[in-house]
C-alpha cells in the first residue's frame, strides 16, 4: 500500500519560513520523481516545485528564490524549504510521486492527503 504523509503546515506570518515533509512508503523512494502541488480555494491546483529521481529541480516562477525543494532516498522523504512566505502562498500543499515505465509508457501517480499552509499576520 503506498502512502505519501505531509507534514509541516500551519499559520506563519508573512515573510517566516516552513519546511514541508513528505514521507513515502510503499514505494521504490530512489526511482520516483517527486513533486510539491498547491492549491489555494477556488483555484486550479498548481506544481510548485519538483525534483526528478536523478535530483533535477524545477520551480514555479512565483517561488524561484524562496522555495527549495529536497530529496532524501534514505529517508524515503522530499522536503520544500519555503523562506519570505507571502499571503498569496497560502493553500493546501500536496505531494506527488510519479514513475512512468519507459517501454510501457504506464505511469504510477500517487498523491498525499494535503497540508494546510496560511500566511497571514
Amino acid at each position: 500500500q503506498v502512502q505519501l504523509v505531509e507534514s509541516g503546515g500551519g499559520l506563519v506570518q508573512p515573510g517566516g519560513s516552513l519546511r514541508l515533509s513528505c514521507a513515502a512508503s510503499g514505494i521504490t523512494f530512489s526511482m520516483y520523481d517527486m513533486g510539491w502541488y498547491r492549491q489555494a480555494p477556488g483555484k486550479q491546483r498548481e506544481l510548485v516545485a519538483s525534483i526528478s529521481s536523478r535530483g533535477t529541480t524545477n520551480y514555479v516562477d512565483s517561488v524561484k528564490g524562496r522555495f527549495t525543494i529536497s530529496r532524501d532516498n534514505a529517508k524515503n522523504t522530499v522536503y520544500v524549504q519555503m523562506n519570505s512566505l507571502k499571503p498569496e502562498d497560502t493553500a493546501v500543499y500536496y505531494c506527488n510521486a510519479r514513475f512512468r515505465v519507459v517501454l510501457t509508457d504506464r505511469e504510477y501517480d500517487y498523491w498525499g492527503q494535503g497540508t494546510q499552509v496560511t500566511v497571514s499576520s
